[in-house]
């Protein structure tokens, strides 16, 4: 991992193949529940991981268990952003700081000794974790409720349970010490904004306004739910968010509504393409919410994160 975190108490419980993997490679250490050994991320991966978050000079990437620094650092060189790590060994922590001196970016990637479960990451753009499954769970609700709806994650191997991706891919990872045939998987994701609830506007259809009725329901960046319109009803076959980026799709009695549009507070602004046999026309949309409701991932706890690997 880029970096390491020691006890936080209780009991030692882990994946036992994947502990018994570290350790049979080296470069880790035992972990109680809710902690990570250090092994290094290859440097060709951490470069792919910022490349995959599109790290740019606006960021501000923080490093769950930041090791040797070497995300942040590299961010901060190569990408011109700005960060922080943190780590609970004192050790390495000195060495993050003291390569990001020798790197020339001291003054933009700063290294702490203190525990990821509770460092204020609220004002990342971008979050960068190496940690192991169980510990990805346990964060993950704490991710959701503080980080911005557009905050990239970007992870080395591990999931975040059925929080799917909203990309992933494998590549070689030459001197890596865990795992299997020197390979390690990057997952993305993008905070979801809040999508769920019951939305209206009124549209000039052949010159008559029909009103729209959108009901959303939200599982993460995933939407279902119906569209109503005329006296019709139809079932979103798409719909998706992207931070707080919208896009939902449905046929009612063969007419093709394509919403696409951003959502600012309760209110959404965006467009609408309507296809009706080879005829297509877009419309400006413009969206209320008149109810609101909670996502249903809204209110998980770590615990009930966890037991989805149980």
């Amino acid at each position: 991992m880029t970096g390491h975190q020691f006890g936080i108490g209780g009991a030692a419980r882990v994946v036992g193949a994947l502990l018994a993997g570290c350790l049979a490679g080296g470069g880790a250490f035992a972990q109680d529940w809710g902690d990570t050994p250090y092994v290094q991320t290859p440097i060709n991966v951490v470069e792919r991981m910022l490349e995959i978050a599109k790290v740019g000079p606006g960021d501000y990437v923080v490093d769950l268990g930041s090791g040797d620094g070497r995300m942040v650092i590299t961010a901060a060189k190569k990408h011109g952003a700005r960060g922080f790590g943190v780590d609970l060994d004192r050790n390495l922590v000195a060495i993050a700081n003291r390569n990001a001196a020798r790197a020339g970016v001291a003054d933009r990637a700063v290294f702490y000794e203190r525990d990821l479960h509770a460092t204020d990451v609220s004002r990342a753009s971008v979050m960068s974790i190496y940690l192991l499954p169980e510990v990805n769970l346990m964060i993950r609700p704490r991710l959701l409720a503080t980080l911005k709806p557009g905050t990239r994650i970007v992870s080395h191997d591990y999931n975040m349970g059925n929080w799917q991706p909203d990309y992933q891919e494998e590549l070689a990872a030459p001197g890596k010490k865990v795992g299997i045939g020197q390979r390690s998987k990057i997952l993305y994701w993008v905070v979801p904004g809040n999508a769920a609830g019951r939305w209206l506007w009124r549209v000039a259809m052949e010159g008559k306004p029909v009103e729209f009725d959108l009901s959303l329901q939200q599982n993460f960046q995933m939407l279902e739910g119906t569209l109503a319109a005329g006296g019709r009803s139809g079932r979103i076959d798409k719909g998706r968010l992207t931070g707080n980026e919208i896009a939902v799709s449905a046929t009612l009695q063969s007419v093709r509504y394509e919403l696409s549009g951003r959502i600012i507070n309760n209110a959404i602004e965006g467009k609408v393409r309507v296809a009706a046999g080879a005829a297509t026309r877009e419309i400006p949309w413009a969206a209320t919410r008149v109810e609101i409701w909670d996502p249903r991932h809204a209110g998980l706890t770590s615990e009930q994160s966890v037991k989805e690997m149980q």
